[in-house]
């Protein structure tokens, strides 16, 4: 009966149905079937949810909406705009470093899309740079902010997995990355065809200089956020809800009175649109909470695990069964929806396997973020063609090539080369991978 509870789950999403109504729905269906008691499940759900280390999500996103509105996205994309604004195509290497900062920061991928594409996207119209492929790439370069720590998805896959999530931040570290770099080097090419671009005097040595120093000293309050709060998590002096709470705090001063991009009204809406997420996603984890209890109890993970190995007994084929099965999650749902989903149905499967849970949290994490841009579901690639009114159709072929030469080249890196995601927890953790 679980599978068809699962079936219902699946259908209720393809049919558009809202992700925690559908989880609803998957639980009323296997609290009849098995006839299990609200009594036990509602409680359960309640305890789990009430962690402090889950408090850190809302915070992260109070931290991104007061970023998005206080003008420290500028900030990054200024200093970062220093180096390549002027090579052709450099606006595309601007926008995707800049995502990858403020990823550092929020750790959340509409976020992200949301602040630094509308920074962006106005400075590519005025250079005439073609307005499928960049949407396009906006959409993937938002999913970086997944990676790069802190992460709001690793902080929900510890939470669900009892992990370390000092661990799991690390596991994306490399990952991201490679993706930041890869996506740069792609787009450049991409953009070769197109004549029409302007492009910018570079500057002398000593021009360059003077505007870093400029620049850099404008961003220095945006640039030490990261700082502080990686800083901060990795040397023991906060833990990760702590840092999110300074993350918010630092982020309202310098909002208001060194950029100014805070007014009153700013400061209300970002409260306003941080409440909307928060509580969205706080639904989400209550419902998931009693559905992987009752997953639990039905032995999900245990019959998944034996319909995979009935197909083969071998390691590598079952992970790229695990991650075609994520990547289409990814492509239904969030990705904070998709990680609640995956982590207690497949964590389980693919410890029994032999493979670490910190390299699990990093193939999970590189799989979601793929699934968001992959049509036709492609979430975050509709987000990013409303913002910048973007005709589909010329997104899909600059997608096609972020993901083979960027998204598919690292997921397997990610997926059959452990170390990618070990490396950096077993250098700075001595985290002992448990294989």
């Amino acid at each position: 009966m679980v599978f068809i509870a699962l079936l219902v789950l699946l259908i209720a999403m393809f049919a558009g149905v809202a992700v925690p109504f559908a989880f609803t729905l998957c639980i009323v269906v296997l609290m009849v079937s098995g006839g299990y008691d609200s009594a036990f499940l509602v409680p359960y759900g309640i305890t789990k949810v009430a962690t402090s280390t889950l408090l850190s999500i809302p915070l992260f996103i109070m931290a991104g909406a007061l970023m998005s509105r206080g003008k420290i996205g500028d900030q990054l994309v200024g200093v970062v705009d220093v180096f390549f604004g002027h090579v052709r195509g450099g606006l595309a290497v601007v926008a995707t470093c800049a995502c990858a900062l403020f990823g550092s920061v929020t750790g959340s991928a509409c976020a992200t899309l949301s602040c630094i594409g509308s920074i962006m996207f106005p400075r590519m119209d005025a250079a005439n740079y073609p307005k499928g492929p960049m949407a396009a790439l906006m959409a993937s370069n938002a999913v970086l902010g997944m990676l790069i720590p802190p992460s709001g998805v690793m902080i929900l896959f510890c939470w669900v997995g009892g992990q370390s999530v000092l661990a799991a931040f690390l596991a994306g570290v490399i990952p991201g990355l490679m993706l930041t770099f890869l996506f740069s080097v792609i787009m450049l090419f991409v953009l070769r065809k197109y004549k029409d671009i302007k492009t910018f005097p570079e500057p002398s040595r000593a021009e360059k200089v003077e505007l870093f120093k400029k620049r850099g000293k404008a961003s220095v309050p945006a640039l030490l956020m990261p700082v502080i709060i990686l800083g901060g998590i990795y040397g023991g002096i906060m833990t990760t809800t702590e840092a999110a709470a300074v993350a918010v705090l630092y982020s309202l001063p310098v909002g208001f009175y060194i950029y100014k991009g805070l007014t009153r009204r700013a400061y209300w809406e970002a409260m306003v649109e941080s409440a909307t997420t928060t509580g969205v996603i706080m639904v989400m984890a209550f419902a998931m909470m009693m559905l992987s209890r009752l997953f639990v109890m039905e032995n999900l993970p245990g019959a998944i695990l034996k319909l995979l190995t009935s197909v083969s007994s071998n390691k590598y084929v079952i992970l790229f069964m695990v991650n075609i099965f994520m990547i289409i999650i990814g492509m239904l749902m969030d990705d904070c929806s998709g990680t609640l989903l995956c982590t207690p149905i497949l964590l389980p499967v693919v410890m029994a396997i032999g493979v670490d849970p910190i390299h699990f949290a990093a193939i999970l994490g590189v799989n979601l973020g793929l699934g968001c841009v992959t049509p036709p579901a492609a979430p975050l690639l509709y987000l990013a063609a409303r913002i910048h009114n973007a005709p589909i159709k010329e997104m899909l072929m600059p997608t096609l090539w972020l993901i083979l030469f960027g998204w598919i080249p690292i997921l397997l890196l990610t997926t059959y080369v452990p170390d990618v995601a070990l490396f950096l927890p077993k250098l700075i953790l001595n985290y002992i991978p448990r294989m």
